[in-house]
């Protein structure tokens, strides 16, 4: 049979396969998410996250040293907040020296050249474990952009080289890139999770950092006021849209595996970097396969990380990015 077209042909071997692939996965593509807590020389293991740990800043400036030499480039980071310097507007976020703060120190002076990205939010402060400033039962938008304003300005004093805001009020990117640039503060850069969804794929997170809605009081039970509803599409350009024209650098999806039609969508309507979070679900769930023997580990991690590069992401923030660069690097 005389076949003109034979897609195979370029198949054949893993050398061909090799010459001709489209989407190449490296070690600059990660960010490594990092949770904190007080204390010196301690580890924690989260339950839920597999081969993931609260550390202290000591372990945690060690940790960022070993990501540094496996070639990933940035880090996002999250405070394990006492519970005891928690309350409505979250006032121990830009404490100068406060857990955060001084991690941010202790990272950029250890690893200069390592791109600290603060998460920008509240709920970790928050006594309500909400990402916004409770006012008669409701989350107060423009009261919460004002707290994140003062958080932006003391992480950036800490030495911070990119603002994370995970917040989803309205406005608060450019709140923050006036604080920012009133400040002098002009070459920090603003990574906006712009379409952040109320997902139920956070839920190893907020255990992590004891960030999740509290149950037993009168206010919202859950983030669906101010994160995006999981059936909206369109509404995603939207948000994207704003925050661009309110000065954010980089775009952020959240989650990401089951929304890359959302990842490929935002890819084909900007120019602008795109970021996007394989969140705690979505690392858990391959690690309790793989722990079962449904899954190979290292095959279903490469695979999974290099379909959201597909879609269209420029970085990936990734529980699994040290395990990725050890498998990449060979």
């Amino acid at each position: 049979m005389i076949i003109p077209s034979r897609n195979r042909r370029l198949r054949t071997n893993a050398s061909i396969r090799a010459l001709v692939q489209e989407t190449i996965l490296t070690t600059n593509d990660f960010v490594m998410p990092i949770f904190v807590m007080e204390g010196e020389n301690l580890q924690e293991p989260i339950p839920s996250m597999p081969g993931i740990f609260r550390r202290s800043i000591d372990l945690t400036v060690k940790e960022c040293k070993e990501l540094f030499s496996l070639g990933i480039r940035g880090v996002n980071l999250y405070m394990k907040v006492s519970e005891n310097l928690k309350d409505n507007k979250g006032t121990e976020a830009w404490n100068k020296n406060g857990l955060m703060q001084n991690t941010i120190k202790a990272i950029k002076d250890a690893v200069p050249e390592m791109i600290v990205m603060p998460d920008v939010a509240l709920d970790p402060y928050s006594v309500y474990g909400h990402d916004g400033i409770i006012t008669n039962g409701k989350i107060d938008n423009d009261a919460t952009n004002e707290a994140l304003v003062k958080m932006a300005i003391s992480l950036a004093e800490a030495g911070a080289d990119v603002m994370a805001p995970s917040d989803m009020m309205d406005g608060r990117v450019a709140a923050i890139r006036a604080g920012l640039e009133e400040n002098g503060f002009t070459d920090v850069a603003i990574l906006s999770y712009a379409a952040k969804y109320a997902s139920s794929f956070y839920g190893p997170f907020r255990s992590a950092l004891d960030s999740a809605p509290k149950e037993n009081t009168d206010i919202p039970k859950d983030k669906k006021t101010y994160q995006m509803d999981f059936h909206n599409s369109r509404e995603a350009l939207d948000e994207v849209y704003k925050d661009v024209a309110e000065g954010a650098d980089i775009i952020m999806i959240k989650p990401g595996l089951p929304y890359l039609d959302i990842v490929s969508k935002v890819r084909e309507a900007i120019d602008l970097p795109i970021a996007v979070y394989n969140v705690s679900g979505e690392y858990a769930m391959l690690k309790a396969a793989t722990q079962n023997g449904w899954l190979d580990n290292d095959k279903a991690v490469i695979e999974s990380l290099t379909c959201i590069k597909r879609a269209g992401a420029d970085m990936i923030f990734t529980y699994a990015a040290k395990e990725a660069a050890i498998l990449l690097n060979g």
